[in-house]
């Protein structure tokens, strides 16, 4: 026996469509034209065409048949089981009714079953053996042999069976009775075979000397595009050639239905189109691929059925058992699967379907009720090998029937864990099954709670609606102190602050409930009033409504969870409507410092760090969220966004530019940035800012065309994405549409009383915005507002930038003192950008002034920070500055620690702190290499050996820094 592989292949004959031409086929063609030459020559030959459906064995038997006929041979072809009954010997009569013994159109003979199974009638005329359906006499082979001798003995004969597997046993004997007795007959014996069957006679047959085995191998992407070509008449490009490859194992008659279903959807060929198609595209393709897969075995559909319910990659355990198979029998049934294009191997000992076409099509094969009823017994069967809540949730779900206890209980296991994730919609989605409608006073209460926890954040009606029964059902005092907690904060998302009020003032004089509340920590009065307070943050009329009625006593002691809750939420407001700000900052740090990630939540913590930012004390807020970072986990914590875009902010004011653009694409990698919400809203604003501070106007232009108009969203969080577009178009030499963004974001932030100059630069670059328009006075106007309330804040940074902005609106002549003031300022904070900035304007008024020398030395200064922190517009403009002075600036060189890049002062922190350069890579979102350079570089310009004198050099600086902010 020898054995042929090929490449590829068409797909087989069916009743919808005509065979296309072959393609990559070289190597079978040529053994078929040597075997067909041979027998014509006068010589034997056996082959046989093995592989699954649809991979082109019928195509070459064709090919084998034509090519005989074209050689002047005589051809008798059938296909076994094609009557739609296996008699005895029914397919040795089909094959060799043509034959006769004698030169007569007589038919020679037939076989019928023996008497003993009860009398058959007969056809006339017809030579009959009495042959049993299991067995057949040596003699009546030797007979039927003997007409394949004497038609063999006029001239050479191809005898064909396709599908020979299908065969009775009768026939299968002949056959290999006949393959055996071939030596010195001018006969040619093709049989095609679908792989994976086990029939004796036919591996029997195969194992013969005089056998070539030809086992066709799927297409390649090139031969997907040579079919492509000869099927449809386009050419297609190799993108498109390799998705339409590991969509169909490379199966032929798989391609070319999909090919067709794509030529009569009138679907492009292209890799993009193909990607995007779903359930409702290429619908021609489902009957087609259904078909196919019902030519298979029925233990092969169902596990199909098994696969596509459970999902790719399932455990083969689970899915045997939901197919109703053993192992083994279920493993073979995947095989052929796999055979005919429908899966994949993982590689892992798991399967997954080739594309989502393919199990949409076995999904939509099956009825409602057999969906239904598969979806929960899958629950069932992952529930007892200890499968994730949310996986058997995801079946519960849509298995669509009323859930059992075991059910709910997983339900709301997998609700909790959504909750956690930050996933409210989909823990509304796992619970409201538990919660019929009309059975809210007769479920569980606790239940209750749960789902109108989840409501509040995307149905608030409901949300209020459950919370409320539950409360007045509840009777444990934790579950009615958690309802009445999310109850106050619902009702306030709702702009129903008035009622929220009433409750909490109801609990604050129920000295047992407050009792209970410190004694089971599930909530407190001040706790309640925190989360209104941040609550009423995405709601304009809410937050105005609720700053009219609460107090901000920012005098609490802070001794508990609560009091540090209220601290925080009342800091965060108080910095940023400019009251009383020395207060906050103190209130924030009491958070701060005293809090713990056992008692306190997340987001009390980030609102201190949020105060001490709007306080313009940007250094100790980085520090707060850097700690903040490190305690939390990215996958899990749903406060971890939220901390990277604020961390991204504190980092952008530093002049980290680095560490901005990295916490930023971080947080929107997972997003469309088309499709943002407000909480996506200011990391794209601190992008935008810090991409013009790098100087790439380009990236900055594609961003801001991405992102949705924020002008129909009232959220605070799409001011700050106005500003940014209003610099963006400023930077575009576009003053007139810059200063329509910019006056709209002021008039926003004035209704949310953002009113402190540290909470946006919005008028900095309004400001700049009227200048470029010619309207000095407007830009004026805008400085000295902003100067006198950062020097009666005492806010640094905010102070220095208005400083500036002021210089810029007056003449020449009155700059010097003013940037001069502005530098001083600046020169206390670790605001480096800022810092540069006013630097470079102060050495430009003085070249202007006539001032070289002064200007050269101010310049390089300016040349080099913005140079450290990578602002490559800001350095290109000193560099230019620098060249009009009349000196010839070299790759500035830096030494000591206000040298470091906050990329480089980041690192050398963590390094510092004993973290390996694994860890810092990872929490950085960088490589190891890049560690090992910041490193390098920072060793540099400290004139360090390592890490061990690195430490002393960080703290002596810390402990300059804290004495002189004291």
């Amino acid at each position: 026996m020898t054995a042929a592989h090929g490449s590829g292949s068409p797909r087989e004959r069916q009743p919808d469509g005509p065979d296309p031409e072959l393609v990559e086929r070289e190597r079978e063609l040529a053994l078929i034209a040597r075997l067909t030459r041979s027998t014509a020559a006068g010589d034997p030959a056996l082959v046989v065409f093995e592989g699954p459906d649809g991979i082109g064995k019928t195509a070459l038997l064709n090919t084998l048949l034509r090519q005989a006929r074209d050689l002047g041979l005589r051809v008798v072809h059938t296909r076994a089981g094609q009557t739609g009954h296996r008699l005895p010997l029914s397919t040795t009569h089909a094959l060799l009714a043509g034959l006769t013994a004698d030169g007569t159109d007589r038919l020679p003979l037939t076989a019928w079953p023996s008497p003993s199974r009860g009398p058959v009638p007969r056809p006339p005329g017809l030579l009959c053996y009495d042959v049993d359906t299991t067995s057949v006499s040596f003699a009546v082979l030797a007979e039927l042999h003997e007409v394949v001798r004497s038609a063999a003995m006029t001239g050479p004969l191809v005898i064909a069976v396709d599908d020979v597997e299908e065969a009775d046993p009768a026939s299968l004997r002949f056959l290999a009775h006949t393959a055996r007795r071939m030596t010195g007959l001018p006969v040619l014996l093709a049989l095609t075979r679908r792989s994976g069957t086990h029939v004796p006679s036919l591996s029997e047959v195969a194992a013969l000397p005089l056998c070539h085995v030809l086992r066709p191998r799927p297409l390649t992407g090139a031969g997907i595009g040579l079919l492509t070509r000869r099927l449809v008449g386009a050419e297609t490009d190799s993108a498109f050639q390799e998705s339409c490859l590991a969509a169909t194992n490379g199966n032929p008659l798989m391609v070319t239905r999909l090919l067709t279903a794509l030529r009569e959807e009138r679907l492009p060929l292209t890799a993009a189109q193909f990607a995007a198609m779903g359930e409702g595209d290429a619908a021609v393709f489902r009957p087609r691929a259904l078909r196919l897969l019902h030519r298979q075995p029925e233990a092969s559909v169902q596990a199909a059925r098994s696969l596509a319910v459970l999902g790719d990659g399932a455990a083969p355990e689970t899915c045997a058992r939901l197919a109703h198979l053993d192992s083994t029998a279920f493993v073979g049934s995947v095989l052929v699967l796999i055979s005919i294009g429908f899966v994949t191997s993982n590689g892992d000992g798991t399967w997954s379907f080739a594309h989502d076409l393919l199990r949409n099509a076995v999904l939509g094969d099956m009825s409602e009720d057999e969906l239904a009823s598969a979806h929960r017994r899958a629950a069932r069967l992952l529930h007892d090998s200890g499968a994730s809540a949310a996986d058997v949730a995801e079946h519960l779900c849509r298995a669509g029937t009323a859930p059992e206890p075991w059910e709910r209980a997983v339900l709301r296991e997998a609700a909790r864990e959504a909750m956690l994730r930050a996933a409210p919609d989909r823990a509304v989605h796992l619970l409201r099954p538990c919660v019929p409608e009309g059975t809210e006073d007769t479920c569980d209460p606790a239940l209750l709670v749960e789902l109108g926890v989840a409501e509040t954040r995307v149905d608030p009606g409901a949300g209020v609606r459950h919370l409320t029964s539950a409360l007045r059902r509840a009777s444990r005092p934790e579950l009615r102190l958690t309802a009445l907690g999310a109850l106050t904060e619902a009702l306030t998302r709702q702009g129903r602050v008035s009622r929220a009020m009433t409750l909490l003032s109801r609990y604050r004089s129920d000295a047992t409930a407050t009792a209970s509340a410190s004694a089971s920590g599930v909530a407190s009065p001040e706790l309640m009033e925190a989360q209104m307070l941040l609550a009423a943050t995405v709601n304009r009329a809410a937050y105005t409504d609720l700053l009219r009625t609460v107090t901000f006593d920012l005098s609490l002691p802070g001794e508990t969870a609560g009091e540090r809750a209220l601290l925080a939420a009342r800091a965060v407001v108080s910095a940023s409507r400019l009251d009383r700000v020395a207060e906050s900052v103190a209130a924030a740090r009491t958070v701060t410092c005293r809090a713990s990630a056992t008692t306190d939540s997340v987001a009390y913590r980030c609102a201190g760090g949020l105060a001490l930012l709007y306080a313009d004390l940007p250094h100790e807020a980085e520090h707060v969220y850097r700690q903040l970072l490190e305690g939390t986990d990215p996958l899990t914590d749903q406060a971890y966004p939220s901390l990277l875009a604020l961390s991204a902010e504190a980092h952008h004011r530093l002049g980290g530019l680095d560490e901005a653009l990295r916490a930023t694409a971080a947080v929107l990698r997972s997003i469309t940035v088309a499709r943002a919400g407000a909480h996506q809203a200011l990391p794209l604003a601190v992008r935008l800012h810090t991409l013009l501070d790098w100087g790439d106007l380009a990236e900055a232009s594609r961003l801001e065309a991405e992102i949705p108009d924020p002008v129909q969203d009232d959220a605070w969080q799409w001011n700050e994405v106005l500003c940014a577009r209003g610099r963006l178009h400023l930077a575009k030499d576009d003053p007139k549409r810059a200063l329509a963004h910019l006056e709209e974001c002021g008039r926003r932030q004035a209704q949310w009383q953002r009113v402190s100059p540290a909470v946006s630069p919005w008028w900095y670059w309004t400001g700049l915005t009227h200048l470029a328009l010619g309207d000095r006075g407007a830009a004026l106007a805008l400085a000295e507002e902003a100067v006198g309330r950062a020097r009666a804040a005492g806010l640094p940074c905010a102070l220095g930038s208005g400083l500036q902005l002021w210089a810029e609106a007056v003449g020449d002549d009155e700059r010097p003192p003013l940037l001069e003031e502005a530098e001083q300022v600046l020169a206390g904070t670790r605001a480096a950008l800022l810092r540069a900035r006013v630097r470079v304007a102060r050495g430009q008024t003085l070249h202007r002034l006539g001032y070289n020398k002064a200007a050269r030395e101010v310049l390089r200064q300016g040349w080099e920070e913005a140079y450290a922190v990578g602002s490559r517009s800001l350095h290109g403009i000193a560099h230019r500055a620098l060249l009009a002075t009349g000196a010839r600036p070299r790759r500035p060189v830096s030494r000591g620690l206000g040298a470091l890049t906050h990329s480089e002062a980041q690192v050398a922190r963590l390094a510092a702190d004993g973290r390996s350069n694994a860890w810092i890579a990872e929490r950085l979102f960088v490589t190891q290499r890049t560690v090992e350079v910041h490193l390098t570089s920072v060793y540099r310009k400290l004139g360090l050996s390592g890490r061990r004198e690195l430490r002393d050099a960080l703290e002596s600086a810390d402990a300059g820094a804290a004495t002189h902010g004291k």
